[in-house]
């Protein structure tokens, strides 16, 4: 009966820490899934001409490129 208490004591000693790891895996996904969705519902609301801003300030896009759509966007 001893042999049984200390099987049970190894037990529940690791077990809050795993319910705490859940736990916390749990609220981490909410909160990405939260950014995610706040994230992809940001771009909506800009402009065209923002939205191209951004694409060259991050590089994606040369100046060349940058003027000749800000050009177009104008026209």
């Amino acid at each position: 009966m001893h042999h049984m208490m200390g099987y049970w004591g190894w037990g529940m000693g690791f077990g809050w820490l795993f319910m705490v790891l859940f736990w916390a895996f749990v609220i981490v996904g909410i909160v990405a899934l939260t950014k995610w969705f706040s994230d992809q519902s940001g771009s909506r609301g800009k402009t065209a001409l923002e939205l191209l801003r951004e694409r060259y300030a991050r590089g994606e896009i040369q100046k060349e490129e940058y003027e000749q759509k800000k050009r177009d966007l104008s026209s």
